[in-house]
């Protein structure tokens, strides 16, 4: 028997270690939410492989406890949001782990803006900020059902509770969606807008009235040098007419 204390795995690890696809689909889950370590991907592989070990077993069998076996599986599956309420045996087997990562406590907590991103979902359920009808939830993992949706909340004496408080997540109404930092920016391009187009439109007339720029000092040199030149000409030529 061993001893009762000591606690025992509760999921199974992969076969193989190194497997391409299955790293990288472990990788796209580790990021989209938020999980610690892979041991929580394989503790959700493990919860859905009992169920379709058991979906297997009910196709193929037939009778009344088959039957009560059926109705309490698809309704267990259903009162947690990972299938319909008119799904049949056979939609247990397509179930997928995104499926039951969408029930998780942490992913729902950041869906009802009540975090910032899902890693301070995380942190504000393992500090027992997370109310869910009434009761204190310290397991991000945790999934919630249907009816405990709408129950999840912060804890009256957290100061989490106040919606002024800095670590809350900006919730947007319905009419507006902009960011005040958007509003702000779209008011300074309004602003410079008329601007451009006058100093567009005054192009033509500017130039028209530009000043005639004065002539540079290495176009006076040239000059005065061609001046010079013209003067020695010009006495040389008076001095043969003298001669």
């Amino acid at each position: 028997m061993g001893d009762p204390r000591k606690v025992r795995k509760k999921y199974s690890t992969p076969t193989h270690p190194w497997q391409k696809e299955r790293i990288e689909e472990e990788i796209e889950l580790l990021n989209s939410y938020g999980l610690k370590n892979k041991r929580e991907i394989w503790k959700t592989r493990t919860f859905l492989k009992k169920f379709t070990q058991q979906a297997k077993k009910l196709v193929a069998a037939s009778g009344t406890q088959a039957e009560l076996e059926k109705g309490q599986l698809l309704t267990r599956l259903s009162s947690l949001g990972i299938i319909e309420g008119s799904a049949h045996l056979e939609d247990v087997l397509t179930i997928l782990p995104k499926d039951v990562m969408e029930r998780r406590l942490q992913t729902l907590v950041f869906k009802k803006n009540l975090s910032r991103s899902l890693k301070q979902a995380r942190q504000f359920i393992t500090h027992r900020h997370i109310l869910i009808n009434d009761q204190l939830i310290t397991a991000p993992s945790y999934l919630v059902t249907k009816t405990e949706e709408a129950k999840i909340s912060f804890i009256t004496s957290s100061a989490l509770n106040s919606i002024d408080h800095a670590e809350r997540a900006p919730i947007e109404s319905k009419g507006t969606k902009k960011s005040k930092s958007t509003e702000t920016e779209e008011k300074k391009e309004d602003k410079k807008e008329p601007k451009t187009e006058e100093k567009k439109s005054s192009g033509k007339n500017e130039k028209s009235l530009e000043k005639p720029k004065a002539p540079s000092k290495e176009k006076k040199v040239v000059e005065k040098k061609e001046e010079v030149k013209e003067d020695k000409k010009e006495n040389k030529k008076q001095d043969k007419k003298s001669k």
